[in-house]
């Protein structure tokens, strides 16, 4: 009587550690990071990263901050780059004539209407015939080229932010290196053909100041926020080069230069 007893306790406590294992086991397979991310994805994408699992919440956390503050930083970032011509006036016209320019840049949107930009500017103009003549005498195979170099400091502000299209003004200073080339052409290179050498050049250093103006279409992007623009913009350029007694083309110098291109 006392075996058979037995028999039915010792089954019953076997199953009973049975059913406790298996319930263990399953428990320890749904885990509570596959459970939440299951159940509710929307925590582990939360926008400030607060929102993540068990005992993973401050590695969730912190990288949905990492990921948010980078966005924020690219965003802010701004570039451009375009080219276009140059126009002189006033008392530059017996010493420049219509030229090139092209424009990089880089800096910061401080805001969706207002942009700080370095700029580096590259213009080149020819010299007239009449003023390489009074300079090296004129006579068959000469010629010359006025080059600027600009390093500039530029704020940009947007007149209507809101808009795909859109107005701005601009403006600011910096360094300008002018030099003043005169050539001539000399035979002959390896190949037997002409070949053009600078026989005087004159150089400058100094600051100049540029304000200007421009139109630009914006890029919508998926969710109209882009901040892709092409643009088109006018700016008159003065550059105090101090007058010599020569004449070398190195005093004041006024030049309004046309420039398309891209900025974002």
């Amino acid at each position: 009587m006392s075996n058979s007893l037995r028999m039915p306790s010792l089954l019953s406590v076997c199953a009973l550690a049975v059913a406790a294992m298996i319930s263990a086991a399953t428990a320890n397979a749904q885990s509570p990071l596959s459970d939440e991310s299951s159940s509710n994805p929307a925590q582990l994408i939360s926008a400030d990263g607060a929102g993540g699992t068990p005992g993973g919440g401050a590695g969730g956390g912190a990288g949905g901050n990492i990921h948010h503050g980078f966005g924020m930083h690219t965003s802010q970032l701004a570039f451009e780059a375009g080219g276009g011509f140059n126009a002189p006036i006033g008392n530059d016209l017996p010493y420049i004539t219509w030229g090139g320019n092209f424009t990089v840049g880089a800096g910061l949107h401080l805001n969706k209407r207002f942009a700080v930009l370095g700029e580096f500017e590259f213009f080149d103009n020819k010299l007239p015939g009449s003023f390489i003549a009074a300079v090296n005498g004129g006579g068959s195979g000469q010629g010359g080229n006025a080059h600027i170099i600009a390093l500039t400091l530029n704020p940009v502000i947007d007149l209507f932010p809101k808009k795909n299209n859109s107005i701005y003004v601009t403006g600011g200073g910096g360094y300008y290196h002018k030099s003043t080339n005169f050539t001539a052409e000399v035979c002959c290179d390896y190949y037997g053909y002409a070949e053009s050498v600078t026989e005087a050049s004159f150089t400058s250093n100094q600051m100049g100041a540029n304000l200007g103006f421009g139109i630009s279409h914006r890029f919508g992007g998926i969710y109209n926020d882009s901040t892709m623009k092409v643009f088109a913009e006018a700016r008159y350029h003065y550059i105090n080069t101090p007058s010599t007694s020569q004449t070398n083309g190195l005093g004041s110098t006024g030049l309004i230069p046309v420039t398309v291109g891209f900025r974002w």
